[in-house]
């Protein structure tokens, strides 16, 4: 029952994404839009298979600055979300700055580390830490403290230590909203990657796109869209896989 429930969730999807590849490829072609504002769906798997060897190059480095700002983000956000669960004082000092650092645009952020780190790609990582250090820190934050106080009860009666208490009730608790949070910061990183390339780099998918929207190239540009999308989906699939092996329990409770 679930493998067929999950097959005909899957072909409703795919069948509705099909309808409007369809729908954009007759609007297209029929000449109701212009093609140099909205390229058909055959244009832009040309323009993506014309332009592959670049996309794969500027792919690898817009991967790889999400990759190290994620893992700086997970790091930063476990560190604070564990201090402020530790420490009233540190929480009540440090949420207020969590949520202001959510007011504040990534747009109007962007400027300002390229201004004061330069166009390598050291701006660009730390632009990705901003945005996907809140979900993680607020996420692991509510995790550690929404565990069960009879358990840690019980376990304190045992004779748990701290340490104990953490590794085997807190951060357990916490495993669900960690890789709730995994799933936004994963693609974030990807959107984050390339805002940041906007604003000047030498590579990256950020800066092709750049290039292609001055050469007026809306193929290509639709082309690199498309890529970015999958690559935040492929992000998200493997979070999911990871969140399989790692609480294979959900999976046997659902």
């Amino acid at each position: 029952m679930k493998k067929s429930a999950n097959i005909s969730k899957v072909f409703r999807g795919s069948l509705f994404i099909v309808l409007l590849l369809l729908l954009w490829q007759i609007l297209s072609t029929s000449g109701l839009l212009p093609a140099y504002l909205l390229p058909s769906p055959i244009d832009v798997v040309r323009a993506f298979i014309a332009d592959f060897p670049q996309l794969m190059m500027h792919s690898r480095i817009t991967l790889l600055e999400a990759a190290l700002g994620l893992l700086f983000g997970i790091l930063s956000g476990f560190i604070c979300a564990f201090l402020m669960e530790r420490t009233p004082f540190i929480r009540d000092a440090l949420y207020p700055i969590l949520i202001l650092t959510q007011t504040v645009p990534t747009v109007a952020i962007a400027p300002l580390l390229v201004l004061w780190m330069g166009y390598g790609m050291a701006p660009k990582i730390v632009l990705i830490v901003i945005v996907t250090f809140f979900p993680m820190a607020v996420n692991l934050y509510q995790g550690f403290a929404s565990a069960d106080p009879d358990e840690i009860r019980l376990m304190k009666a045992m004779g748990a230590r701290d340490v104990e208490l953490f590794f085997y009730v807190k951060l357990p608790n916490a495993m669900e909203g960690f890789f709730s949070a995994l799933k936004i910061s994963a693609s974030y990183s990807v959107v984050g990657a390339v805002i940041a390339e906007w604003l000047g780099g030498f590579q990256g998918l950020g800066v092709y796109m750049t290039r292609v929207k001055n050469a007026y190239s809306y193929d290509r540009m639709f082309a690199v869209i498309f890529l970015i999308s999958l690559l935040s989906l492929l992000l998200m699939a493997f979070v999911n896989y990871l969140q399989y092996k790692a609480m294979p329990w959900k999976q046997t409770e659902r």
